[in-house]
């Protein structure tokens, strides 16, 4: 049986959504089904345009806490835990839809800032189907997740 991978893309640099999109795109070559569930990401002050532009490629795109504390003045902490919550609730739904590929964009994030626990994340990729394989991205993830994943990349700043 084919066991697919869990990546981690993790540091303070930038560009580790670039690095998730770009192997989104090379699935969808592939002839892969596809998923890219983001978090912490207001659209309507950002853009974004990969996310539509994998949309109309036939990407399965979805978005939740788009709000973040630190670039929202009035967030409500609650309303936030929440939304990732939903958000983890979607994907475990996406386990049973038979995607090759589902992307957690800046779900480490989650950890990082209380909205989320880590065994809630570990949880999830331990349900996670073996045909699956799964992008996390976001900064610094624990030590827990890094050991549970196959492949790390660390992304830092240089210049």
């Amino acid at each position: 049986m084919n066991r697919n991978l869990i990546h981690i893309y993790t540091g303070s640099g930038s560009k580790k959504t670039n690095a998730a999109v770009g192997l989104t795109i090379r699935a969808l070559s592939h002839g892969l089904k596809v998923g890219f569930v983001y978090f912490n990401k207001d659209l309507n002050e950002r853009g974004y345009e990969e996310f539509e532009l994998m949309k109309s490629m036939g990407v399965e795109v979805k978005g939740f806490a788009e709000k973040h504390q630190d670039f929202q003045k009035e967030v409500d902490r609650d309303k936030i835990r929440r939304e990732f919550t939903e958000g983890l609730n979607f994907v475990k739904d996406m386990f049973n839809q038979s995607f090759d590929l589902i992307v957690l964009d800046e779900i480490i994030i989650a950890v990082q800032d209380g909205f989320l626990k880590g065994e809630e994340i570990l949880e999830l990729l331990d349900n996670k189907p073996p045909e699956t394989e799964l992008i996390l991205t976001g900064l610094e993830a624990t030590d827990a997740l890094i050991d549970r994943a196959d492949l790390v990349s660390r992304v830092e700043k240089v210049k």
